[in-house]
């Protein structure tokens, strides 16, 4: 059985598990050790099924819990080699870990194949996953990118689920208590995709096959749950698909989200 499920989601905490029959990947590590090992006997996986992780780039919250689980886990760390010049430098990574540059080349890892795509995000390096299991299931993470480049959506159609960015509200946030400079970066092409540029590539995604859509990233102060899938599903409806029937979609909680299977 293939699954998805973005364990954390949020401007706290991210990290997400794509698993099937022969291990696991995570994508990003922004919880604590402690919480990773309670998410994850919370839908029954265990730390042994983790076969790597693979990091979009080395903001906090997706990379908090990196170091004590590759202290405590020989699980090999991948991710683009900026990022892993940073998290080198910093320490975060230890000496003795496993490490997989990813590069133009898929990385086959336990009969799963994991690739990487930039995003345009604040930090040079930064990344995008698609991740193959059980030979036909692609799964894609795709958050904190300020637009959808070409590159980008190319990687993401054709993915079986997907977990894509659906940061704020436009309106929420130029209207809200965020400092001048804050709101520019969170709008500009380095920032975080806003609810209407997610919606507006998803009847892409569903004609490309993508029918598990997982709405990731929301901001606590800068949208809600309501927001984020209404304009989505209006997207969807405009260009003639049904929800529950054609596709079924959610928007990621800071926890304990459900897991799609496939």
């Amino acid at each position: 059985m293939s699954r998805i499920c973005p364990l954390f989601s949020g401007s706290k905490s991210n990290c997400t598990i794509i698993s099937g029959s022969s291990g696991a990947v995570l994508v990003d590590v922004g919880c604590s050790y402690k919480q990773l090992l309670s998410a994850l006997n919370n839908i029954n996986a265990d730390i042994s099924h983790i076969k790597a992780v693979a990091i979009t780039h080395e903001h906090s919250d997706h990379i908090n819990g990196l170091k004590m689980l590759l202290k405590n886990n020989n699980i090999p760390v991948i991710a683009s080699k900026q990022t892993l010049d940073t998290l080198i430098n910093a320490a975060v990574i230890p000496s003795t870990a496993d490490i997989i540059l990813a590069n133009e080349y898929e990385i086959e890892i336990n009969d799963m194949i994991i690739s990487r795509f930039p995003t345009s995000h604040d930090c040079v390096g930064s990344s995008g996953y698609s991740v193959f299991v059980d030979k036909d299931k692609k799964f894609s993470v795709c958050t904190d990118t300020g637009i959808l480049t070409n590159e980008a959506k190319t990687a993401l159609l054709g993915s079986s689920a997907v977990v894509i960015e659906s940061n704020h509200d436009i309106n929420m946030l130029r209207n809200g208590f965020y400092p001048p400079y804050l709101k520019m970066r969170i709008l500009s092409e380095k920032g975080h995709l806003s609810n209407n540029a997610c919606a507006e590539f998803l009847p892409q995604l569903l004609q490309s096959g993508t029918n598990r859509i997982i709405l990731g990233h929301l901001s606590q102060n800068n949208n809600t749950p309501l927001l984020a899938t209404t304009t989505a599903v209006n997207s969807l409806s405009v260009a003639g698909a049904k929800e529950n029937f054609d596709y079924i979609l959610y928007a990621a909680k800071p926890n304990n989200n459900e897991v799609l299977t496939l």
